[in-house]
């Protein structure tokens, strides 16, 4: 072996260390985030003839509280059931152990990119023993260090596909942490759904009690030829109705607490009271609404698309790059001997190198198609990312005209039902002292129950609304700061 050959070893681990070391060039184009699709304001919330003015002083604390993005969800909710069975939540929904089990499968591909931008050097050991014509056997045996075909990365092709694992690896995060957020609101909706179901039902079986002793009072009275043969039939009516209700209130209790466990993951056991329902419920603070812009920083839903935005981004340079020449090299180096009991021994000191370059000359348009094909996946990206945008902003612009409209609508529904029950107080009495006939005061107390329900189903509304804001306004991810 000449001097010359002695020194080629040096030769090759210069050529790798100098493509290693020097970089590459990109042909992926330069990322611009598309312009805000969106108003630069939220649209005014609705608002009420002068003869119902809003509360000022309601707005104005909205207006400088906390983002919700800077309030964990153990401080912004207060019901201590509440809080356990979102932590259950967190720890069992299977909706999101799959979102979690997606980051490590992006972390993973984004691995096996990022190695594609190193050499993969193995130690080998091979023998060969092959059978002449004449009945003479050749052996062979070679041990030593080898690189497989590795791609010297001058324009960027290897190092756009891993930028593009990437960035699906970091929007696999931001969809866990979406993921958190509605699973968080969902939880706490199906939870004052059933508070409200609760409530209604033990509304619903007072309300069969009361008509039951109407009835036998009707009874009574037709007994002693006082009512008539429709009062009875009216009043039975009414217990139905009732009976009616109680068992559809039972159901949809049922049911929500079924839809409670599947969130939750884990058997859940509520406890509540007879009478235990929404009264007195204080979701959180009121929350500022903000500017759309800062929609871009506080959605997790966003931030993932602007991520997969970013990956065909890459994945165009990488279909840039497959036009340019693609260089690779080979190269082992260990002992080889024809004698496997002196493979080590002195002057068995062996390697090989080889360096490849392949220009694509013609390929059926394929490189184009795939440039193609990327480019357009840009352009879906881009679509996706706006209509994420536009899909948040009409989010938050809904919850805030609910905010806005919900909490006269639930005052001007407790006015209604305080008057309705005046009303079915002044058409027993106005029946007792033959004033008026029965029929008032069944419809009274038809028009009652109806206006009960009525509220308790407004008042729901009005709390999942909170809730909802508290989600679209990016709330939900963040964990508390230790005190």
């Amino acid at each position: 072996m000449t001097a010359a050959a002695a020194r080629m070893p040096r030769a090759v681990l210069a050529v790798l260390a100098g493509a290693l070391l020097g970089g590459c060039i990109s042909l992926a184009p330069e990322y611009e985030r598309p312009a805000l699709p969106v108003a630069d304001r939220y649209p005014p919330p609705p608002s009420l003839p002068a003869s119902a003015p809003l509360a000022p002083a309601a707005a104005a604390s909205a207006a400088a509280g906390r983002a919700a993005v800077d309030i964990p969800w153990q401080q912004f909710f207060g019901d201590e059931r509440l809080k356990s069975l979102i932590a259950l939540a967190l720890q069992n929904n299977r909706d999101l152990r799959v979102a979690v089990a997606n980051i490590e499968q992006a972390r993973a591909v984004y691995q096996i990119r990022r190695a594609d931008q190193v050499p993969n050097i193995n130690l080998g050991v091979t023998g060969n023993r092959l059978t002449n014509a004449d009945g003479g056997i050749t052996a062979s045996y070679v041990a030593g260090l080898s690189l497989a075909s590795f791609e010297l990365d001058f324009f960027g092709r290897v190092k756009s596909l891993s930028d593009a694992a990437l960035e699906l690896y970091l929007a696999s995060e931001e969809a866990r942490r979406s993921a958190q957020i509605t699973l968080i609101a969902s939880v706490a909706n199906a939870y004052y759904s059933v508070l409200a179901d609760n409530e209604q039902l033990a509304l619903a079986i007072r309300t069969s009690q009361t008509r039951e002793v109407s009835l036998q009072l009707t009874q009574l009275k037709f007994d002693n030829g006082v009512a008539s043969e429709l009062d009875i039939a009216q009043a039975r009516s009414l217990v139905e109705g009732a009976r009616v209700a109680q068992a559809a209130l039972a159901r949809m209790r049922a049911q929500d607490e079924n839809a409670l466990v599947l969130l939750v993951g884990a058997p859940v056991k509520l406890d509540l009271a007879p009478d235990a329902g929404l009264v007195g419920t204080q979701v959180g603070p009121d929350l500022p609404a903000g500017l759309p812009s800062e929609l871009l920083t506080h959605r997790p839903d966003i931030r993932q698309a602007e991520q997969q935005l970013r990956a065909a981004n890459a994945n165009i340079g990488a279909a840039r790059a497959a036009f340019f020449p693609r260089i690779s090299l080979t190269a082992s180096a260990g002992f080889a001997s024809g004698d496997l009991l002196g493979l080590f021994d002195s002057g068995t000191l062996a390697w090989s190198f080889t360096g490849q370059l392949l220009q694509p000359i013609f390929d059926g348009g394929r490189n184009q198609a795939n440039l193609d094909a990327a480019r357009a996946a840009r352009e879906i990206g881009v679509a996706q990312y706006e209509k994420s945008i536009q899909t948040a902003f009409r989010e938050v612009a809904d919850a805030l005209a609910a905010r806005a409209m919900l909490g006269q609508q639930l005052d001007a529904q407790r006015a209604q039902a305080q008057a309705e029950e005046l009303r079915f107080r002044l058409a027993e009495l106005r029946y007792r002292n033959g004033v008026t006939s029965f029929l008032d005061v069944l419809d009274a107390q038809r028009s009652l129950f109806t206006t009960q329900l009525a509220t308790v189903q407004v008042q729901l509304s009005k709390i999942q609304n909170e809730v909802t804001l508290y989600k679209v306004l990016g709330g939900g991810w963040t964990e508390p700061v230790a005190q």
